[in-house]
């Protein structure tokens, strides 16, 4: 009698143990651990992506130009992001403000001197959620031979599945003063304001694909 209670209780034990019998929301699931936390990487789909900026001329106007090739990396494992590593390069020569003799002298040593320093570089230092879909990232630039930090406000437009790939959209702007990366031509006009302006706003849409 007692050995069929004791075989009674053990069955009884291991039938609770038994991972069948443990409720769903407290059961594991490695997989699902290892896709939270693999890390992804995104490439920059040039096609669907731009390089802007706009800068104030003789005070009353904007002018506008783009860049026409660059490239760019994430590099993340959280869902949000958060922890995003991010290099993004930009061609110098290749800038269009729609007037080859502006561009030409934009690519001289009065400004990015392009062919000596044929590339401008981003590299993220953090990735930072300050609301529903706004972020601040941080980073150091690079132009001509001078680096410094710069912010960028984003704006993370969200992620979609097409054809079976994923694709993610971003939106970042920032200002940043020429001078400051020996941008330094700097003639006034007869008013004593410069005919270029010092502040000039960049602006970067951008398509990522997902790599598996």
């Amino acid at each position: 009698m007692k050995l069929l209670i004791l075989s009674s209780v053990f069955v009884a034990s291991a039938m609770v143990f038994s991972p069948a019998f443990i409720p769903t929301r407290l059961q594991t699931d490695p997989g699902r651990h290892i896709s939270q936390t693999a890390e992804s990487k995104w490439q920059i789909d040039p096609v669907h992506s731009n390089v802007k900026f706009t800068v104030t001329h003789m005070v009353v106007s904007e002018v506008e130009g783009v860049f026409r090739k660059f490239e760019g990396v994430i590099e993340q494992s959280k869902p949000d992001f958060s922890d995003a590593q991010i290099n993004f390069t930009v061609d110098v020569s290749s800038i269009d403000t729609d007037n080859e003799k502006r561009d030409g002298h934009l690519k001289s040593d009065d400004f990015f001197s392009a062919e000596k320093y044929p590339q401008m570089k981003f590299e993220s230092t953090s990735f930072t959620p300050v609301s529903d879909k706004k972020y601040k990232l941080v980073g150091n630039l690079t132009i001509r031979d001078i680096t410094k930090p710069v912010t960028f406000d984003v704006t993370y437009n969200g992620s979609v599945s097409n054809g079976g790939k994923s694709i993610a959209g971003f939106k970042a702007t920032t200002t940043i003063n020429r001078f400051d990366y020996n941008l330094k031509w700097d003639k006034a006009t007869e008013a004593g304001a410069l005919v270029v302006d010092k502040d000039v706003t960049v602006s970067i849409n951008a398509e990522f694909n997902k790599v598996d």
